[in-house]
């Protein structure tokens, strides 16, 4: 399949190559707040796929800071971008023209992400987490390195 254009013309190829990315958490349950600082990379993965590798440090409340990396393999066919963790299952898809808010159920926890792209090349997402055992909001932001 091939990837198609979305919002004014971008495609899967504006997003390939380096970010640097900030991610700031309010753990409202805990009390304490969190600061990722790191990278993210977006290389190709036939045409219409990305593989997502992000790493960093992150630093919660005031413990030692952790190194920290997460993968994901994006999907950027038919008008929208389906996320999947590294091992393949379905995580989130959306509409990136729209502020469709995605929603990932994780029983007990639901996950909700709002992303948006109107300040291209630099985007935002807005995760918000609740659940019995959780209740925080991750802000991060990414910006061409």
């Amino acid at each position: 399949m091939t990837e198609s254009k979305w919002l004014n013309g971008r495609s899967r190829d504006d997003f390939l190559g380096d970010w640097l990315l900030t991610r700031r958490i309010e753990d409202r349950r805990a009390g304490q707040a969190g600061l990722f600082e790191g990278t993210a990379r977006f290389v190709a993965d036939g045409d219409s796929g990305a593989i997502y590798d992000e790493s960093g440090m992150l630093q919660i409340g005031s413990a030692a800071p952790l190194k920290a990396e997460r993968r994901y393999l994006y999907d950027f066919s038919v008008g929208l971008i389906t996320i999947r963790f590294a091992d393949g299952r379905d995580f989130i898809q959306f509409n990136p023209a729209s502020t469709h808010e995605a929603v990932h159920a994780c029983d007990p926890d639901t996950y909700r992400a709002r992303h948006d792209f109107s300040r291209w090349p630099q985007w935002h997402a807005v995760w918000t987490v609740t659940g019995p055992r959780k209740d925080y909001t991750m802000r991060s932001l990414w910006q061409r390195r």
